[in-house]
């Protein structure tokens, strides 16, 4: 699975917002500048994330992009699919590799084993808030199952819990 650039910026912008959350809204221009992403990215990910109600827009001099409730309230999976419509590509769906193959009602014994990666991978990203994510990186991979240092986890290869059967 590649998380996209899409995917990623949403949750740097997202992130940024929930750091700033009491300091009032800011512009995706700003968000852009302070976080070194293409400003085109940003207003199109900040759009996005408007329209799936993550977060609020306010006119004027003072105006710009805040966060719509509060980061301990908002999933990883929410920030994704509102950044990218989707957190799995499931390709039986979107691309198939012809349509009598891939239609449910042909016997496919792959797909469940997609079905279920794309649960796992829901699983994950809707138990991650991105109020998680404004701890430190070590205080984080506790939180998710992962081994506080990651020479450790380089070395042992373990899967998040979630994952493992």
């Amino acid at each position: 699975m590649r998380i996209t650039t899409l995917a990623e910026y949403g949750v740097i912008c997202a992130l940024h917002l929930a750091r700033r959350a009491d300091e009032g809204p800011i512009t995706g221009r700003e968000i852009a500048e302070l976080e070194r992403l293409p400003g085109d990215y940003v207003e199109q990910i900040l759009l996005r994330m408007r329209r799936a109600g993550l977060v609020r827009s306010t006119r004027g001099a003072r105006g710009g992009y805040a966060l719509a409730r509060p980061a301990d309230e908002i999933s990883i999976r929410d920030v994704i699919e509102a950044s990218e419509t989707t957190t799995f590509d499931l390709h039986c769906i979107s691309h198939p590799v012809e349509e009598s193959r891939c239609s449910s009602s042909h016997n496919c014994s792959i797909r469940p084993v997609w079905l279920l990666l794309q649960r796992k991978i829901d699983d994950v990203l809707e138990g991650v808030r991105l109020s998680d994510l404004l701890l430190e990186e070590h205080d984080v991979r506790t939180r998710v199952g992962l081994p506080a240092s990651p020479a450790i986890d380089a070395a042992g290869g373990r899967a998040l819990p979630l994952l493992q059967p």
